[in-house]
């Protein structure tokens, strides 16, 4: 025997021993399903058969026995490939109930075999032979047959299982019978060493397709293999016509070196171009680019969360989406809340990645059940989890409307997805801890001075009080005091709500209103802060109308942030000092000017103006004029700064629109 056949019969053993070992692998990830020991059975029969061929491949003296035993053991294998696909079409039924059905199909194996184990009348034609191929063939016809009718009743997990019991399991077998055929007619004995090739590549791609907890889909997977080998076909031809292009023109190796370079470009555009032909997961493209849009774009958690809840609806054909998003000790979304001890995140953080396919083809245990049950519950198809350094994100998607199951290929998108909100989140919820920390800053430069405005009418309250006991017989004393301590009270309780409302975080929400009544409430909080400063604040309010979309709270933050600017500015400088506000209508809407008498802006900072950590102050950490722009996004309002002008100070314009966006 040669090396390359001794090569041959060592690989169909490998092969053997490799069907078996794929076989109770499927069998120990989910010993209860059926179709799980339908394929151990399968790999057993496939391995038996192997061996038996073996045997035959090496010319055994007893070689008539062997082939016979192939044949019993070839034909032995439709009994467990027709028990998988009942057993996907009788979900839920016990092995035996199914097996039981299946005594006319058992039957029917017997007799091919018997007759192909005989020599049948006619030895010389070989009839035994042909019967035994025409029965079987038969046999699988009839079942691809049925399975096709059937899928046709079928949505969801049980069409791709039927698809791939289709392919995998009838296709091999018919493709054994052509290669037996094959073999006979043209006697070309290294026809049989294909055998264990087409079992090698069919036979493992069914067992891992529709026992493994990666779902996959069978035509997308037709469309990966059609992509690659349309890729190395072109690609070899086009190095092939290269090599012989170059080899006439120079030498050798300088011709091999060019053709390399050329068909590597060459390759790369053709990928490119099939790609776009076969067109693999579109919506894959589109939500990615869509959560990037949404990342870029929104600042608030409560905008990014309705968002990326709409992202999501639409990369899975859903009406259904979930989105739990927060720190390690407790997560939120809509009207639901998960805590760090609860089982369901303890198991995610384990699986990664949920879907009801997965739960029902792996070993089932409290916990998974758990996670079945919030699946079942909320209506998601599938359920996966993104950490980051400080938060996590849960995201799910409702069944498709489809009904087709989410593959794997559609969970490692969402998993992408699941990380893009993760980040945006993470950076949503520093964003919101830095403007409420800007926010308390705020409250602590107005504290001193607001203490000052308290105590004046507290002063005058007091004196009030002193004075009632000796003029309470006085009609016109009374009256003033009464008056006196109605407006002085307002007046206290105005300015702590102020200070109250600037304190505590919100979400800001556009709403029509009059704006130059708030501008001049926090202009009260900045004369407060002026208090013997020396420096002028001045107000031009002359806009025609001030109807305009923003939010009252987010308008007086910025305000006072960047008054507070302005006064910083001009607190330091010579001669005369001021703040001017002004307002006034542009074709963009309702237009705040703050401007001030203070050097202006250094060139250097202008182009970074805008961006966290950007400060020429000796205090503060430069977020002021970030989260500025962060609100103002919120509200499709929009802050510039005019350019520099020698012996100006600096102009800051936010302007707000007139019309609903």
């Amino acid at each position: 025997m040669s090396l390359t056949e001794q090569i041959g019969v060592s690989s169909t053993v490998l092969i053997a021993g490799g069907a078996a070992v794929v076989g109770f692998g499927a069998f120990w990830s989910n010993p209860e399903r059926a179709v799980n020991r339908g394929f151990f059975a399968a790999s057993l029969f496939v391995a038996l058969w192997l061996v038996c061929l073996n045997q035959v491949l090496l010319g055994d003296q007893n070689g008539p026995f062997w082939a016979q035993a192939t044949s019993l053991a070839g034909a032995a294998i439709f009994v467990p490939i027709w028990f998988i696909k009942e057993s996907i079409v009788k979900d839920g039924r016990s092995w035996l109930k199914i097996l039981s059905g299946g005594g006319w199909w058992i039957l029917a194996v017997m007799v091919v075999a018997a007759i192909r184990s005989v020599n049948w009348f006619f030895a010389e034609i070989n009839v035994s032979f042909w019967v035994f191929v025409a029965g079987m063939a038969g046999m699988y016809g009839f079942l691809c047959r049925q399975t096709i009718v059937e899928m046709r009743f079928h949505v969801g997990l049980k069409r791709l299982e039927l698809q791939f019991a289709l392919l995998g399991g009838s296709a091999t077998a018919l493709g054994i019978m052509s290669l037996l055929v094959l073999r006979k007619v043209a006697d070309w004995p290294w026809v049989t060493r294909l055998y264990p090739v087409v079992i090698l590549v069919f036979y493992t791609v069914t067992v891992v397709a529709i026992t493994t907890s990666r779902v996959f889909n069978a035509r997308q997977l037709l469309l990966i293999f059609a992509h690659k080998l349309s890729l190395v076909a072109a690609v070899t031809a086009v190095a092939y016509f290269l090599n012989q292009l170059f080899g006439l023109m120079m030498v050798e190796p300088l011709a091999l070196l060019l053709t390399v370079a050329v068909t590597l470009l060459i390759a790369a555009l053709v990928n490119s171009w099939l790609d776009r032909i076969f067109q693999f997961y579109p919506q894959s493209t589109a939500a990615r680019q869509a959560a990037f849009d949404v990342a870029r774009r929104e600042t608030g958690l409560a905008r990014l969360d309705q968002a990326f809840v709409r992202v999501l609806k639409g990369w899975g054909q859903s009406d259904t989406a979930l989105l739990l998003a927060g720190t390690q000790a407790e997560m939120r979304g809509g009207d639901m809340q998960v805590g760090s001890e609860d089982p369901l995140l303890k198991t995610m953080r384990q699986l990664r990645w949920v879907t009801p396919e997965r739960l029902a083809r792996e070993r089932s245990t409290p916990e998974r059940a758990n996670v079945a049950r919030f699946l079942s519950e909320h209506g998601l198809g599938v359920l996966v989890i993104g950490e980051g350094p400080t938060l996590t994100a849960l995201v799910g998607v409702g069944v498709a409307a489809s009904r087709r199951p989410f593959t794997f290929p559609q969970v490692t998108q969402l998993m992408e997805l699941a990380a893009i909100i993760e980040g945006a989140f993470e950076r949503a919820h520093f964003a919101t801890k830095a403007q409420h920390a800007e926010q308390l800053a705020t409250v602590g430069l107005l504290g001193a001075s607001l203490a000052h405005e308290i105590r004046n009418p507290l002063v005058s309250i007091k004196t009030f009080v002193q004075l009632l006991p000796d003029h309470y017989q006085d009609q016109a004393f009374r009256d003033k005091f009464f008056r006196l301590i109605g407006d002085e009270v307002t007046r206290i309780d105005r300015l702590t709500e102020q200070l109250l409302d600037l304190a505590s975080p919100r979400v800001y929400t556009a709403k029509l209103l009059e704006l130059h009544p708030v501008i001049r409430v926090g202009l009260d909080l900045v004369v407060a802060r002026l208090s013997g400063k020396n420096i002028e604040l001045r107000q031009d309010l002359r806009a025609p109308t001030d109807l305009a979309y923003a939010d009252p709270a987010a308008v007086k933050q910025v305000l006072l942030n960047l008054c507070f600017n302005a006064i910083q500015a001009v607190e330091t400088q010579f001669g005369e000092r001021w703040v001017l506000v002004a307002t006034r209508i542009t074709p963009e809407g309702f237009e705040i000017s703050v401007s001030d008498s203070g050097p202006g802006i250094a060139t250097e900072i202008r182009p970074r103006l805008f961006q966290p950590f950007q400060s020429t102050k000796s205090s503060g950490f430069g977020l002021g004029l970030a989260i500025c722009r962060d609100i103002l996004g919120n509200l499709n309002a929009v802050i510039t700064v005019d350019p520099p002008v020698p012996g100006q100070g600096a102009i800051f314009r936010v302007t707000f629109p007139c019309q609903p966006s």
